[in-house]
């Protein structure tokens, strides 16, 4: 009898939580709640492991009750890439260039690093929503704004993808993380050159890779600015060489 008082009393003790003491409620399913899953499920166990039935264990729900939300996996996936655009900082037209794709370039290095399994997702999509669109129409705004044609500003956009995206592959297939881990995994690895076969790869870990200071991070600055440089010259006001 108290079993039934309780079910059918949201307010009784044992239908309440025992954290709160609120009543228990479980979120209302919606899109935006899917898609955050999906996001949380591919963080955790990779884009591998997200399928409609994996997703739906993890909300709690049965599998059909998805399709109330999104239409298929496809839908999904559209909108977790949607997501992921939408975490990236905005570029903003009309100030300096330089300093506004660099602000982008590390916020979608940041971003790519909490996602990993974004990189080959994020311009694989052929329905964009509208946070990727807004990003790819303010960062050619960056471009145009900056004196750059269409085509050249097609050719930076492509460029500036390919070295960030990529520096963010080759950053997460590391295996260390941050400078103070280096010592420990590139020591082991630098004793194999000790025979003297491999000399430039000795000279390099002994000299730079496991001197103080080393941050395998700094390179993705250094690169970025000499791809900007090369794009500056690009510019029909720039000066000759």
């Amino acid at each position: 009898m108290d079993n039934e008082v309780a079910q059918k009393d949201p307010a009784s003790p044992a239908a309440r939580s025992p954290l709160s003491g609120d009543p228990l409620k479980r979120e209302p399913l919606s899109r935006e709640r899917v898609l955050r899953a999906a996001v949380d499920l591919a963080d955790g166990s990779g884009i591998a492991a997200l399928t409609m039935r994996s997703l739906a264990q993890a909300l709690g729900v049965k599998p059909m009750s998805l399709y109330h939300h999104v239409a298929n996996k496809e839908e999904i996936l559209d909108g977790i890439a949607d997501l992921v655009f939408a975490e990236i900082e905005l570029p903003v037209p009309g100030r300096d260039w330089r300093a506004e794709l660099t602000r982008r370039a590390a916020s979608v290095r940041s971003v790519l690093r909490s996602h990993p399994w974004a990189t080959a997702l994020m311009d694989s999509r052929t329905s964009p929503g509208p946070a990727t669109l807004r990003h790819h129409d303010a960062l050619l705004g960056v471009l145009r704004g900056a004196g750059f044609s269409v085509p050249m500003a097609a050719h930076a956009y492509a460029l500036l993808d390919a070295y960030v995206y990529g520096a963010a592959v080759q950053a997460n297939s590391l295996p260390f993380d941050g400078p103070d881990t280096v010592a420990e995994v590139a020591g082991p690895i630098a004793k194999l050159f000790e025979s003297g076969q491999y000399p430039h790869l000795l000279e390099l870990a002994t000299q730079h890779v496991m001197q103080p200071g080393y941050d395998f991070g700094d390179e993705f600055g250094f690169g970025l600015d000499l791809l900007l440089d090369a794009l500056a010259r690009a510019l029909p006001d720039a000066p000759s060489a």
